[in-house]
């Protein structure tokens, strides 16, 4: 195998127990953690007491989830995965004794879930590393950040009229 292969979308590599499974869904990424022998630990969203489709509208509001040990291949179904254990560098990983013991200990347990604070990349990097770290999540909560401040700056500007704008451009533009 190359170097270049581990990152591809269409090698999945040889996982070894630990190590972060990364699967690409439409408009999103699917986190587990290798157990070995073709198992993952994952969390899947819980609606009622029912395991909700990750592609649901009701999984985003979904506030509990179902820790649950499944084979790789059916988790992934025909989506693609890699291998990503990118926060290393980071975040050094726990022992592999210290992490399957984690895993043992929470499976089949219903968990707090959140898309952005608690979502199943987090699960997993608390599992790896003993700290939930997700970039996806952060990414979104950064976009939905910068979509409510320039919402804000363009009804704020909307409440001035057009002379007044101008005004304001011009005292802004020179006097700062």
């Amino acid at each position: 195998m190359a170097f270049n292969d581990c990152f591809s979308l269409n090698y999945p590599g040889n996982p070894q127990p630990g190590d972060l499974i990364e699967m690409f869904r439409p408009g999103y990424q699917h986190w587990a953690l290798y157990l070995g022998d073709g198992y993952v630990i994952n969390i899947a969203p819980l609606e009622d007491g029912f395991r909700a489709s990750f592609i649901s509208a009701k999984s985003v509001f979904s506030r509990k989830a179902l820790v649950k040990m499944q084979l790789l291949k059916d988790v992934a179904g025909n989506d693609t995965y890699r291998i990503n254990n990118k926060y290393d560098e980071t975040y050094p990983p726990l022992p592999i004794e210290e992490v399957m013991q984690r895993s043992e200990f929470v499976i089949r347990q219903e968990v707090k879930y959140n898309t952005l604070m608690n979502n199943c990349e987090h699960f997993v990097t608390w599992l790896r590393y003993g700290e939930g770290v997700s970039e996806q999540a952060n990414r979104a909560i950064s976009t939905i950040g910068f979509v409510t401040a320039a919402a804000g700056a363009f009804s704020f500007w909307g409440l001035f009229p057009k002379k007044q704008r101008a005004k304001h451009y011009l005292l802004k533009r020179y006097w700062n």
